[in-house]
């Protein structure tokens, strides 16, 4: 067998994506599968931003974009940035990506060097650990819990700190358990930064709008850490244009140069045309976004009484995103007469295998008690999906 890099090697596959492809192989076996394992809206992109692209198209901008987007892009995202969330960014200090990851990918690779330490409050978003290992970084997991809201603690933060810590990676509204950090919250968080100013913070908001608990909150709004802290944000989520492929950052000058850099030698700019659709979306004000985040408030609520009636399925009450990380240790040494169940993962298979549900384990996540369930999708396959789950958990004694 031909011998790969090592780094290749060492690679974990997504299991967002691993179950999303097991999925529709069983599907085009036949099986009646509901996936709920990916995180993407089951809505169609807006009409207007989809005529932003075909006017873009008719005005020619089918050439190279400068490496982190068009200037008029920029300048939109620095505005939307001031009104959204008063943060004062100058268009050089955005860079456009093809989409949030390449965005985190980009400042892990220009920030942390080979042996230094990275802080993740687990549970995580799956690629976060890959990245900072792909970069030589070394993931430093902060556990919570679900009576925690799975919310890290300000002393928690400060006791792992060490001298070879060198950036700090959350996310709020959190993939995966939904968990929403609020203002006091976050600056109990950047009081523990400013002490430490060699700690580069990467706050990911791409789930900024799919909020069901009022206005968004950034850990870059406090001056004490302003010139550490790199926000990600993109238009996937909150616009439903998960296939554009669009995400931003805005960052400390020396930084958002260096992911230029960076960015240049590996993809160059992100597509011309979802560009200008990403303008649009972010500087015109309809209804449509504040309709699917009210769609997916009314699911959480749904999603969250029907589970009520599965025995030893533990939730938190998620804010934002579209997630339910329920604790499912309570299944743990249980069994259907062939397998035993022992971790998230066997959970997860078992239940893709008895009732074609499709799940992510929580261990892909940092948690090896809990699992994600997606409620990206229809009422009525919501329904039917913990109808087969319920059904499917009471065969395990």
């Amino acid at each position: 067998m031909r011998k790969l890099a090592d780094r290749v090697e060492n690679l974990e596959e997504s299991q967002t994506i691993a179950m999303a492809r097991i999925s529709r192989e069983l599907q085009e076996q036949g099986h009646n599968v509901i996936s709920l394992s990916l995180g993407e809206p089951d809505f169609n992109t807006p009409e207007y931003i989809g005529n932003a692209a075909k006017q873009a198209i008719d005005d020619g901008f089918t050439k190279y974009p400068p490496i982190s987007g068009y200037g008029d892009v920029r300048e939109a995202i620095a505005q939307k940035f001031k009104k959204d969330n008063n943060l004062d960014f100058k268009p050089s200090q955005i860079v456009v990506s093809t989409g949030a990851k390449q965005c985190i990918a980009n400042a892990v690779l220009c920030c942390v060097n080979p042996g230094e330490e990275v802080l993740l409050p687990a549970p995580y978003w799956v690629s976060y650990s890959q990245i900072i290992e792909l970069a030589g970084g070394i993931p430093v997991c902060l556990d919570t819990t679900i009576e925690s809201d799975f919310k890290v603690t300000p002393q928690q933060v400060e006791q792992a700190i060490t001298a070879k810590t060198r950036m700090f990676i959350f996310s709020s509204p959190c993939n995966p358990t939904g968990t929403v950090y609020g203002r006091d919250e976050l600056k109990e968080l950047a009081a523990v930064f400013a002490k430490h100013q060699q700690i580069i913070v990467l706050s990911d908001e791409i789930y900024e709008h799919i909020n069901f608990v009022g206005k968004h909150e950034s850990i870059a709004q406090f001056e004490e850490i302003k010139n550490n802290v790199i926000v990600v944000n993109g238009v996937s989520k909150g616009y439903a244009m998960t296939g554009w492929r669009i995400g931003y950052m805005a960052a400390p000058q020396d930084i958002a140069t260096a992911c230029d850099k960076m960015q240049g030698q590996f993809t160059s700019a992100a597509c011309s045309i979802a560009q200008k659709a990403a303008k649009t979306a972010i500087s015109v004000t309809t209804d449509d976004r504040k309709k699917m985040v009210d769609t997916f408030h009314k699911r959480r609520d749904m999603v969250l009484d029907l589970m009520k009636d599965i025995p030893g399925w533990k939730t938190n009450k998620p804010e934002g995103a579209f997630y339910v990380f329920p604790d499912i240790s309570y299944y743990f040494g249980k069994t259907d007469g062939q397998k035993i169940i022992k971790t998230p993962s066997d959970l997860c298979m078992y239940l893709l295998q008895d009732a074609k549900v499709a799940l992510v384990t929580g261990e892909a996540f940092g948690d090896n008690r809990c699992i994600r369930f997606s409620y990206a999708t229809s009422d009525d396959l919501l329904r039917e999906a913990i109808r087969r789950i319920k059904e499917s958990l009471a065969k395990l004694k």
